[in-house]
């Protein structure tokens, strides 16, 4: 029985997360087989040393510790000179070995921190424990009377990155799981192809009373791909353990699996200790040394990342719900970022070739992130953005094209939309405007003439009584009516101007 919100107000939760990511690597961590195993049929991406025959030697991918270095930057932790690898023991039909490799004594990555930021504009800082290199075990599929075994993933090259249990709500965990998702994938770590499991979330929660300075014991949920049930997993645990209590049985320390259809977690096994696993080092591994200035070299490549784009558009004043849509897609921020950086000591001459000063540029800069952040994913062809069809360039000047008036804003969308069709390739926005017969009349005696038949027409007596009456909503109708005869053409704020002269 689910306790009630008062209930749940006597508690609090704390919550840390296991992430494993799937590095970006050709062939696996210890064997030239191929890492991408997607559409494979079973056991056909291994090498003998996924199998664990005997008298294989692992040979280490160096593509792996790269970008395990890589990993440690956008983090914000800093590289072990010397790491090592220890065989991890567990008897599991997907592990033939008996053992896995994996860094528990001496890892890659030591300690550092991520920041998450909430939905009320704060920051979350969640303080990493360390990150580990390790190899992935192989798949099992249960049937009724059997289980099978696929081994394509058997040695699959992963870092696990180990969070301190900082975070105390299941939206902190998301903001967490997300941030994490953009900093590895940005960094070129992993694909983060999350359907495919390229990231998998182990949340382990445990509750105690508000003020208490002792923790309650802990439940892992295993396996999440998505940051959806990393929050609702992590939320309907903590009630499940708060109900528990209040009932007065114990919470017991094991693994559950997550039911996303029934939003459930369920009982797998209990929770090992470190010791029920016999770590021991690898003989057959030498340690990874790595200098100060290899460190720097391998981290000299970096592109930027998440926290360096909200920092360098903190001067736009957008919305955080913009801002998180944009970095939505490392393409698209990308694109802005350059677009944003042109005003930049004026490079190339683009606030002359404009005849705008920074602040309009801003503003220009606005509706452009705007335009990407209103539009869906569908319709935005990240493949014309790295082929620089849709550049900084035409941008701007459709931007600038709608602050001055000279297109509405529905026309701007509708250009915009037509930087991503090749058949346009070439073209500036005006010609463009002027090609779709789309740029707004400002010619005030054009519109005038159109003014003066609305405000003649019978039709619009009601309207016009209305605005007199004190009902100034009522302007819009005949606005519209000018909109409509001018085939959309006629610049609304001067169609406004002059109706009001004629009141």
């Amino acid at each position: 029985m689910a306790a009630s919100a008062e209930i749940l107000q006597k508690y609090e939760m704390t919550i840390g997360i296991e992430c494993h990511v799937q590095l970006a690597t050709d062939t696996k961590l210890f064997s030239p087989a191929d890492n991408d195993a997607r559409d494979a049929a079973p056991n056909t991406k291994v090498h003998p040393i996924d199998f664990g025959l005997p008298g294989m030697l692992p040979v280490l991918n160096r593509r792996a510790v790269d970008l395990a270095v890589r990993a440690g930057k956008a983090l914000n932790a800093p590289i072990a000179n010397v790491s090592r690898f220890d065989r991890k023991h567990y008897f599991y039909p997907d592990l033939p070995k008996g053992y896995q490799t994996s860094q528990m004594y001496q890892p890659i990555i030591l300690a550092g921190y991520v920041d998450a930021p909430l939905e009320d504009g704060t920051v979350k800082r969640v303080r990493i424990e360390h990150a580990h290199m390790e190899e992935d075990a192989g798949k099992l599929t249960h049937h009724d009377n059997y289980s099978l075994v696929d081994l394509n993933r058997a040695g699959t090259p992963l870092i696990e990155i180990v969070s301190e249990p900082d975070m105390h709500s299941a939206a902190e965990a998301r903001a967490y799981a997300t941030e994490l998702y953009r900093l590895m994938t940005y960094a070129g770590v992993t694909y983060g192809d999350l359907y495919h499991g390229n990231m998998r979330f182990d949340v382990n929660i445990s509750i105690a009373p508000k003020g208490s300075t002792t923790l309650g014991k802990r439940a892992e949920v295993k396996n999440l791909n998505s940051f959806r049930s990393v929050e609702h997993a992590a939320q309907y645990e903590f009630e499940r353990q708060v109900a528990l209590v209040e009932a007065g049985e114990p919470v017991v320390q094991e693994t559950r699996g997550w039911n996303d259809d029934r939003g459930i977690t369920t009982s797998q096994r209990s929770k090992e200790d470190a010791q029920d696993y016999r770590y021991m080092p690898d003989p057959d591994i030498p340690p990874i040394v790595l200098t100060d200035e290899e460190i720097a070299d391998i981290q000299a490549g970096m592109p930027m990342l998440p926290g360096e784009y909200r920092e360098s558009w903190s001067g736009l004043s957008l919305d955080k719900s913009v801002v998180d849509t944009i970095l939505g897609h490392q393409e698209v921020a990308d694109l802005l970022q350059q677009t944003y950086r042109l005003a930049d000591s004026d490079q190339g001459g683009v606030l002359s070739e404009l005849g705008v000063d920074k602040q309009v540029y801003a503003a220009l800069m606005r509706r452009i992130f705007n335009w990407f952040a209103s539009t869906p994913d569908e319709m935005i062809d990240l493949a014309c953005i790295r082929s620089g069809l849709v550049e900084p360039r035409r941008l701007v000047h459709l931007a600038l094209l709608a602050e001055k008036n000279e297109i509405s804003s529905n026309n701007a969308k509708e250009i915009f939309l037509f930087l991503f069709d090749e058949s346009f390739a070439g073209k500036m926005p005006r010609d463009i405007a002027k090609e779709k017969n789309l740029l707004q009349v400002s010619d005030e005696s054009a519109i005038a003439a159109i003014v003066d038949d609305v405000m003649n027409d019978p039709a619009s007596a009601a309207s016009i009584a209305d605005i007199k009456a004190g009902k100034d909503k009522a302007i819009g109708y005949l606005v519209g009516q000018v909109m409509k005869r001018s085939k959309g053409q006629a610049n609304p704020s001067l169609a406004q101007k002059l109706i009001r002269e004629r009141l």
